[in-house]
């Protein structure tokens, strides 16, 4: 697929996500026990099933944005999970970007944007760094 080809589905599909309905489970506006992710509506008289007026939309293949860009980052690179400095290698920087996961350390963190810097990859979520100076600070209270 060329690159006018991507960035013209990538711009479908910021158009049809804007007129995408937010899909929620039966009833979840009205019960708290019920979370508003998406669930399929399976009972016998369910009014969302049956695609009823006045209730919300089921999600259904229809609603489907393109294939050839589906689960890539808007930027049109593939988002790659990163959780060590070994496997910012394996990152092609034309095609990926990076994403740390959730669960590494502040310290952690700090090491692999150096190394990603250097390298030069782009990490989407750098907002949550802490900062190397109060690592620094922490080591000293510790000696």
């Amino acid at each position: 697929m060329s690159d006018t080809e991507k960035r013209r589905l990538l711009k479908v599909r910021r158009r049809l996500n804007q007129s995408r309905p937010k899909f929620y489970a039966f009833e979840s506006w009205r019960f708290v026990k019920i979370k508003s992710r998406w669930r399929k509506p399976r009972g016998i008289d369910n009014k969302m099933r049956t695609n009823e007026k006045g209730w919300p939309k089921v999600a259904n293949i229809g609603w489907g944005g393109p294939a050839a860009v589906r689960g890539l980052h808007p930027t049109g690179k593939e988002e790659v999970l990163i959780s060590n400095v070994k496997d910012l290698k394996a990152i092609n920087i034309e095609t990926q970007v990076a994403r740390i996961t959730r669960t590494v350390g502040g310290k952690k963190r700090t090491m692999i944007l150096e190394e990603a810097e250097k390298l030069g990859v782009k990490i989407l979520n750098t907002r949550a760094k802490p900062k190397p100076s109060d690592f620094e600070k922490l080591e000293e209270e510790k000696q």
